[in-house]
């Protein structure tokens, strides 16, 4: 008789048979003649439990000895539980021992404060939490690259290394590449605009590297993000895309991962009310509600955390902050046609706090005004003679933005700090594991 293998996530499909389950055990306790084991697979948690009268001797007695994170294989039969956390149970008749793990693993099932779990971020990441934060990443990531691929991108790839600045800031990892100083790359922005001239509407998505010396919750110094390009799309065509792919982000979470987010403790109404359209607010008309609020602030300066903290919280959706001075944004974006001093972008500001998590443009398609903003900015017009191009051979309107994976994850999932919402994440102050 052939056996079920499954995975934990698979239960609800084989109530009533028996399944194989290859995985670790995270907890147990006892009742007597009675063991309760949790179990893990990668998919998922469950409980299992083990009748001593139901089993043989020696597989009673190694529940007994069964350490935290023990590798083991389980058989058994699968129940509907509507009581048991995870909604299914497992009635186990018999355990295989793979490896017995050592009896000093770190992580106990207690409170450890925040730099002991990032010292030990490998093992960490096996906990319930983390293991659903991680999970609604990689829905996040699957659902981006989905409304992408269904709507006509094209995903390029950019380089990591790069020979000059692409926003105009010396925030920037140093290397030395064979004698000439290069780059690790702060966004793909440049060489997507590139790809959009041969492709029409493109995406790149992968690591990008800042070396600012911040500490807040909002920061990291290598983090993941995805840049969409697009040909002939002007500045609010641009949002209606920007706002069209973070409802479909968080409707399939939503779909595919609410027990994940029920693991999590969020409130899953505050996610069902993002559906387009989103709220808009100029920087003129944000700048006049900050000052009525009391909050000092200059027309010209850039918002901080606490100034877009207060902006989101005054919306129950995700908010657009359009029409920046040009002063504190990069060379590349168009100007507004009649109020040069504004450029025609976009800041996206998540909801509860969250702050930012696209940034995008119009992109500057007219060859002299390019070259006169980069001549503003100082930056060197040899080093952008490629990009320079693009205006010169059949230049059109285009436009892009940048969504940030971890910032985007921490909002959904209501997570405290971006470092949780990365595998291993690279701060100010750490670089290891």
């Amino acid at each position: 008789m052939k056996m079920n293998i499954i995975r934990i996530s698979e239960m609800k499909d084989f109530v009533g048979e028996e399944v194989t389950i290859k995985g670790w055990l995270y907890n147990k306790r006892s009742s007597g003649k009675i063991k309760f084991l949790i179990i893990r697979d990668g998919s998922g948690f469950v409980q299992g439990v083990v009748v001593k009268n139901e089993v043989a001797e020696d597989v009673f007695e190694l529940c007994d000895k069964l350490t935290q994170e023990s590798s083991i294989t389980v058989t058994g039969v699968v129940r509907k539980d509507d009581r048991s956390p995870y909604g299914y149970e497992l009635t186990i008749s018999n355990i295989k021992l793979i490896q017995m793990a050592f009896n000093d693993y770190p992580i106990s099932l207690k409170e450890h404060g925040v730099d002991f779990l990032l010292d030990n971020r490998h093992l960490w990441i096996r906990t319930p939490k983390q293991h659903a934060i991680l999970s609604i990443r990689h829905e996040v990531i699957k659902a981006i690259q989905e409304f992408l691929n269904n709507n006509g991108f094209v995903r390029i790839d950019s380089p990591i290394i790069t020979p000059s600045t692409c926003e105009g800031t010396s925030d920037l990892f140093q290397i030395d590449y064979f004698g000439e100083n290069a780059y690790l790359s702060q966004t793909g922005q440049l060489y997507q605009e590139a790809a959009a001239m041969a492709l029409g509407k493109v995406y790149s998505f992968g690591p990008t590297f800042r070396a600012e010396k911040s500490k807040t919750r909002r920061h990291l110094n290598e983090f993941w993000m995805v840049e969409p390009e697009m040909s002939f799309v002007d500045h609010y065509e641009n949002m209606e895309i920007q706002e069209k792919l973070v409802e479909y982000i968080v409707q399939s979470v939503l779909e595919n991962r609410s027990k994940e987010l029920k693991e999590l403790g969020r409130d899953l109404s505050k996610l069902e009310k993002i559906k387009t359209p989103f709220p808009r607010l100029t920087y003129d008309e944000a700048i006049e509600m900050l000052k009525k609020n009391g909050y000092e602030i200059e027309w010209g300066n850039d918002l901080g955390s606490p100034d877009e903290t207060f902006l989101s919280n005054q919306f129950d959706k995700p908010v657009f902050i359009t029409e920046y001075p040009a002063k504190c944004k990069a060379f590349y974006m168009q100007p507004k046609e009649d109020r040069h001093e504004v450029v025609m972008c976009a800041d996206l500001l998540a909801p509860e706090g969250y702050g930012e998590i696209i940034g995008g443009s119009q992109r500057i398609h007219d060859y002299d005004l390019l070259i006169k903003r980069l001549k503003e900015e100082n930056l060197p017009l040899e080093m952008y003679d490629w990009y320079i191009d693009l205006r010169k051979y059949g230049s059109v309107p285009h436009s892009g933005f940048g969504l940030g994976i971890e910032r985007t994850v921490a909002w959904i999932t209501n997570t405290e700090h971006v470092r949780e919402c990365i595998p291993f994440p690279r701060t100010l102050s750490r670089i290891r594991p």
